[in-house]
């Protein structure tokens, strides 16, 4: 079992039967709506294609989830500012902070997935020694770490400087003005790019199959080299994909709704 599955077993065993229950009904539908050769593909690889589609999911949501974790502290590290009354080694600090963070949003931004995967596992698998999985996973959540993080940044700048202000006359320290006030404001109004950066990195998560990583496009070529039906083999596959970003999303704008949060466009992706 991998490093992240150990770790996140009473999450991943939720996820796991949701997705089982929701891809059941699609299965059936091929194998009894679409020709024989897609009924096949379906009946004889089922167990593929379900490994295929949790470890996609699996993926997606942690590499999010893990990558919000990180853009929340550095997305907060970038909002201090350099400030005249501040000592020389405050602002040499300061400045050190926000250059290495613009550093690391830079290289992952402007670098394809792809390549930052088998430079991790390639690269860095003598030293961690980990699975493919593992390496997707800690691949998926540094790239949306540098995505995320200039989300959460601009999420804090939105938040009016008037609530701070009136948090520290209140004699809030800095530390609990953010968590307590700022956080929650930002964290919604930066709902909808969040919730968009998930929904692309589950039809990125297609690129780690050139580490070995089986998810779900891995599944798919070897299903397809195995049985030569190519092209029944994708158009399944894209349906799946598309039931998983279509379902996705109508899910993440159920509760945009109920949190009354403002859509925005995701300004960058892979």
């Amino acid at each position: 079992m991998n490093i992240f599955a150990t770790i996140l077993w009473p999450l991943t065993w939720l996820l796991d039967h949701t997705v089982y229950y929701l891809f059941y009904g699609l299965f059936w539908l091929i194998a009894h709506i679409l020709p024989s050769q897609y009924t096949a593909i379906v009946t004889e690889f089922k167990e593929m294609f379900w490994n295929g589609i949790v470890a996609t999911m699996e993926i997606a949501l942690f590499g999010t989830l893990f990558g919000l974790i990180i853009a929340i502290i550095l997305g907060s590290l970038r909002t201090m500012k350099i400030k005249p009354k501040d000592k020389k080694i405050i602002k040499v600090i300061k400045w050190c902070v926000n250059g290495l963070i613009k550093v690391y949003v830079t290289v992952f931004r402007g670098t394809p997935m792809i390549v930052q995967a088998m430079i991790i596992y390639y690269g860095m698998r003598g030293i961690f020694g980990w699975e493919p999985f593992d390496a997707a996973m800690f691949t998926v959540t540094i790239n949306t770490g540098a995505y995320l993080t200039e989300v959460i940044h601009s999420g804090i700048d939105s938040v009016d400087i008037g609530q701070y202000e009136a948090s520290r006359s209140l004699g809030f320290s800095y530390f609990k003005t953010m968590l307590l006030i700022v956080f929650p404001q930002a964290l919604k109004n930066s709902m909808a790019a969040i919730g968009n950066e998930f929904v692309i990195n589950i039809k990125d998560t297609s690129v780690l199959n050139v580490i070995g990583c089986v998810e779900m496009y891995f599944v798919l070529n070897k299903t397809a080299n195995q049985t030569y039906f190519f092209m029944e083999t994708m158009i399944t596959g894209a349906l799946i994909y598309l039931l998983l970003t279509y379902s996705t999303t109508k899910l993440l704008q159920h509760i945009e709704k109920k949190l009354d949060v403002p859509t925005k466009e995701l300004t960058g992706s892979n």
